[in-house]
Formats: C-alpha cells, sequence, structure tokens
C-alpha cells in the first residue's frame, strides 16, 4: 500500500463521526431505488430514508452498511436522511469500543 493510502486509513480511524442530538445508527436493509432505502434503527423503528443531494453523488450505500440517520421532524418513526456512512474498518472499530 502506498503511504498516502495508509495515512488516510490512519485519519479516518482517528476521527470516528458520532450521533448528534436526534440521529441513531441504522443498518440499511433494503436499497428502493431513487436514493430512498430501508434503514433499521437503533431505536427499533424501520425508517424509509433518503439521501441529501449534497451527498448523493460523493457516498455510495449498499444493504448491510451501518449509517447515522436524522429522522424528519414530521413522521420522526418513519422517515428520516442519511448523514454518515462508516466504512468497514470504521464499523470494527466502533465495534471493539462497544457502541454498537
Amino acid at each position: 500500500m502506498p503511504l498516502e493510502e495508509i495515512e488516510d486509513e490512519a485519519q479516518e480511524l482517528r476521527r470516528l463521526r458520532m450521533p448528534r442530538d436526534g440521529e441513531v445508527f441504522g443498518i440499511v436493509e433494503q436499497l428502493m431505488g431513487a436514493s430512498r432505502m430501508v434503514v433499521k434503527c437503533k431505536d427499533n423503528n424501520v425508517r424509509m430514508c433518503r439521501i441529501p443531494g449534497k451527498i448523493r453523488r460523493r457516498i455510495w450505500i449498499k444493504a448491510g452498511d451501518i449509517v447515522i440517520v436524522k429522522p424528519w421532524s414530521v413522521q420522526a418513526d418513519k422517515k428520516g436522511d442519511i448523514v454518515w456512512r462508516y466504512t468497514r474498518p470504521q464499523v470494527n472499530r466502533l465495534m471493539n469500543q462497544g457502541v454498537i
């Protein structure tokens, strides 16, 4: 591996984004198309989530990915936006820390 890739991975592990106020962890269960997906959240709600336009082309999400979901103010238990997707090394670190 080139040195740049090693530094990028180390930097990803150093700064893990955690859920802020009102945000929850979730696991993507099913892709629905049109940048919408079904996500099972840690608060035991299954939400229809969408990827906002500002991150739509920057991240690619597949079934089984761990994400941070921000529930909508209206229909908070049924709909939400995906704010962040964790990479595999980040997920492993969260599991080792006991966060998820």
